[in-house]
């Protein structure tokens, strides 16, 4: 039974793996991607793989596009989106990067977004394994310096956002931003091996235990416990619970593996529709649904998040959720990004910061 589960599973992911090589990826090295600017397009079309039109270009969305493509082995696609984002979006000023740019090039917002940051030293970490490139080994260390010094919020947690010179507070803490971090800094001590990275990720995990964790279901929160209208995403509980398997005993201490196994359970009983395997966007703290929505990126971290606790049950559930998943999400031109419970397409285009959640969710299934 169980080998045969594997060999299900095996196949299955495959699939998925061969959508990703052969559908998703030629979009953003074909019209996804300005060869003017070499730049990503924010989204395209879901159909015709046009470009939409261009209001803005992000930093993290060039992050995303290098992780994906540092990933896959196409080091000189890679190389042109690690100059590009060194070239748009570096503040020679004051440091750190800003948010976005204009259709034209020119800054467009300047604010100091932790999320960001996060998902340049991400990027770069795995570009620097790729390619061994200097520059990128200095932009992790630099960047992750930058952030220790300048987003700095009292409870050991970081400002999610701040003013273009650093000097304003713009967004208290948030969870979102605080979890990629988590996930840039497993990045860089896996390219660095630098010991630096051990230790902020043990304040850090030791931060979200305390400020962030509803401890009825163990879940963690958006908004610091005790915030009005706070909500609970199951994506982000099973993006977690890898996370923290994945760092092990580096954030042991901190005591979020035991919340976050409750956490999962939470989130599979109540956020998981059970007639379709659909992942809702959020939970209230009762576990009542708060938002319907079905993104992709929380089908994928439940993907990955099964795959990761692997254990006799989760194996069966991730052997029907797989072909669930590839039915109501994927399809020959590319992907949906957000469906109703019903089905019905919530969000027609697709952003180019999707195939990073295909990569990592299929980069953990096994082979």
């Amino acid at each position: 039974m169980s080998n045969s589960i594997d060999h299900t599973i095996a196949a299955e992911a495959a699939a998925l793996r061969s959508h990703y090589a052969q559908t998703v990826l030629p979009i953003w090295r074909g019209p996804g991607f300005n060869r003017a600017s070499q730049l990503p397009y924010e989204a395209v079309g879901a159909q015709d793989h046009a470009p939409l039109p261009v209001v803005r270009y992000r930093a993290m969305a060039c992050a995303r596009q290098l992780f994906v493509f540092s990933l896959a082995g196409d080091a000189a696609h890679a190389e042109q989106l690690f100059h590009a984002i060194r070239r748009y979006f570096h503040d020679a000023q004051h440091g750190g990067w800003i948010y976005s740019i204009d259709g034209q090039g020119a800054p467009l917002d300047t604010t100091k977004d932790l999320y960001t940051h996060a998902f340049v030293i991400f990027a770069c970490a795995h570009y620097a394994a790729a390619t061994g490139d200097r520059d990128a080994l200095r932009v992790i260390d630099e960047t992750a310096a930058l952030v220790q010094a300048r987003f700095a919020a009292p409870g050991g947690l970081l400002h999610a956002a701040l003013s273009a010179d650093f000097s304003a507070p713009r967004t208290g803490p948030l969870q979102n931003p605080l979890m990629h971090l988590t996930e840039a800094y497993l990045a860089a001590y896996e390219t660095t091996g630098e010991p630096g990275y051990e230790s902020a990720l043990a304040q850090l995990a030791d931060a979200v235990a305390r400020h962030f964790i509803h401890e009825p279901t163990g879940a963690i929160a958006e908004l610091p416990i005790g915030s009005d209208d706070n909500r609970l995403e199951p994506g982000h509980q099973f993006e977690w619970f890898y996370l923290v398997k994945r760092a092990g005993p580096v954030m042991a201490a901190s005591g979020l593996d035991g919340h976050l196994s409750r956490a999962f359970d939470f989130a599979q009983r109540h956020g998981i529709d059970p007639a379709t395997g659909g992942v809702c966007a959020a939970l209230d703290e009762t576990g009542a649904v708060k938002d319907a929505t079905q993104r992709i990126w929380a089908q994928t971290e439940y993907l990955r998040a099964l795959a990761t606790r692997g254990g006799a049950q989760d194996r069966e559930t991730l052997a029907v959720q797989i072909p669930r998943f590839q039915a109501r999400f994927l399809h020959a031109r590319g992907w949906y990004e957000c469906l109703t419970p019903t089905g019905d397409v919530a969000r027609a285009d697709m952003p180019s910061t999707t195939p990073y959640h295909l990569a990592t969710a299929y980069a953990a299934l096994p082979d």
